[in-house]
């Protein structure tokens, strides 16, 4: 097989930089290029990165906010014009262990239809860990275990964040959709790649940092991933969208929509703005299905 070429295309915006540098820092040896794509934040990403960070081989500056499908496309036009072979996407708030990306090279190794793996993902914030792989049974989504750490699961999506992809799937399956503009983008993706005929793999031993959502809300002595009332609106309404595509289970949209449902509903219940997450919900709700798209 030929040797991979992998180029990690970095999606930041209005990053906190000494997060963002120990991530590049731990990225630049396992990785052939680093390619970061600002979405026009408001600090100059890449005036940082000339001065200060020669770990980034180029910085791309969006003129302003696509969403994150957009500026995932940018870089991995760009990785394809530099002959690579794979892309690994990353979000700015996430730290890989120092050999995730080999892992990840030797499970897509080990299946020739195999659309992408990604890593174990861990929120440093959460007091407890659960496995963040799922497989949908019956009408639920059940976690997989990952005891056993040689352990690589199909899954039945991924993050977007530690995804290692082949250039190759993406010429097949195609690239990320854009008017999502953030939120349930990896989500389409992932379920258009298993339309294909092609697997997602979660791999165990493969780990890394990454935060979900904002700041957990304490609930009953545990805590529950919280997300903003404008998170919310995009997550209600891309899920509309998606549930409406004819390659989409039923199955799948029947079990989607109840766990989206308990989740807004316990921040709508639990969570600050009470009355901002009802709103937005609504309003996501209202534009899904009269299929708008794009920011909001």
């Amino acid at each position: 097989m030929p040797q991979p070429f992998v180029v990690a295309v970095v999606v930041t915006y209005e990053p906190d930089f000494p997060g963002l540098l120990l991530q590049l820092q731990t990225l630049r040896p396992q990785v052939q290029r680093i390619i970061i794509v600002d979405n026009a934040s408001r600090v100059a990403v890449e005036g940082w990165c000339a001065r200060e960070v020669p770990e980034v081989d180029e910085c791309l500056r969006l003129p302003c906010n696509e969403g994150i499908g957009f500026a995932q496309n940018r870089g991995i036009e760009s990785a394809r014009r530099q002959g690579a072979t794979h892309v690994l996407l990353m979000d700015q708030d996430s730290v890989p262990e120092a050999d995730m990306v080999a892992k990840l090279l030797r499970a897509l190794r080990s299946r020739p239809d195999v659309a992408a793996a990604g890593p174990y993902h861990v929120d440093p914030r959460q007091p407890i860990s659960h496995s963040p792989f799922v497989w949908l049974h019956g009408l639920r989504f059940h976690r997989l275990s990952c005891e056993a750490a040689s352990r690589i699961h199909v899954v039945d999506h991924l993050i977007a964040s530690g995804c290692l992809i082949p250039l190759a799937v993406l010429e097949q399956v195609g690239m990320m959709r854009e008017d999502f503009f953030i939120d349930f983008v990896d989500v389409e993706w992932s379920l258009r790649a298993r339309a294909a005929s092609l697997h997602l793999l979660g791999v165990c031993e493969a780990r890394m940092r990454h935060s979900l959502g904002g700041p957990p809300i304490a609930f009953m002595g545990r805590s529950f991933l919280a997300y903003s009332p404008q998170r919310h609106y995009f997550q209600v309404r891309n899920a509309i969208l998606l549930y409406r595509q004819s390659w989409v289970p039923k199955r799948w949209a029947l079990a989607s929509s109840w766990r989206l449902l308990l989740k807004i509903g316990f921040n709508c219940i639990a969570g600050n703005s009470r009355w901002q997450h009802f709103k937005m919900t609504v309003r996501g709700l209202w534009h899904g299905c009269r299929g708008r798209v794009g920011p909001l």
